[in-house]
């Protein structure tokens, strides 16, 4: 009982398989998906930092570290299932929310609950760190799903999501870390050699040129 159980309950999270139960070549946990994340918001952070916006690094360190720690009590939900209504969506919150909170209440001692409860739960919010946190979650999907295209995975699954985490990602345009990535670092990933490249250059296009 107690914090062992946090601290062994990490390891459990390099136990958690991303986009479970489809045909993947390269298989994708939690506990790594969690630090790219916070390596690409680190990115991101350093560009809206370079175009004059204070970024919060303590608080973007955390929510992108935490961000999917819940997902220990639920296991990895496919996005276009996980995405598919809002009410959908805000039911799986609502039962992470539940579960964390009472594991907190249960394990940690009483002088750090409030803070871990603010530090595992949900970090995408209105605030500048929050939004960075989303874009480098579809940033890091959208890599796991090119992936698989590139290694000509048949599963058309992996272009539906790579197409879900772009929309997303255009969605927060007005962000100058996003005004990069999709100026600078999306036409190399393009520019990589993959056989339905053609296929995928359209549904980028598409996007592109769609109004979001």
């Amino acid at each position: 009982m107690g914090v062992h159980q946090y601290f062994k309950s990490l390891n459990d999270l390099e136990k958690l398989v991303r986009c479970p139960g489809k045909f993947k070549y390269q298989e994708h946990n939690v506990a790594a998906h969690s630090f790219k994340v916070t390596k690409i918001a680190q990115y991101l952070g350093t560009v809206e930092e370079y175009h004059g916006n204070e970024v919060n690094w303590k608080d973007l360190y955390e929510k992108a570290l935490n961000h999917d720690y819940p997902e220990i009590f639920t296991g990895d939900i496919k996005t276009p299932v996980k995405y598919a209504s809002g009410e959908l969506n805000m039911l799986f919150m609502e039962v992470e929310e539940t579960m964390t909170s009472r594991f907190i209440e249960e394990e940690f001692p009483e002088q750090y609950q409030e803070i871990y409860k603010r530090r595992l739960k949900e970090g995408k919010d209105e605030t500048l760190e929050g939004q960075i946190l989303s874009v480098a979650d579809k940033i890091d999907l959208l890599y796991e799903s090119f992936g698989e295209i590139q290694k000509r995975n048949p599963e058309p699954l992996f272009f539906e999501i790579y197409e879900m985490s772009l929309v997303t990602i255009k969605k927060f345009s007005h962000l100058a870390c996003v005004q990069d990535f999709l100026e600078n670092i999306l036409s190399d990933i393009l520019k990589e050699r993959f056989i339905p490249r053609t296929e995928l250059m359209e549904i980028t296009e598409s996007i592109m040129d769609r109004e979001i």
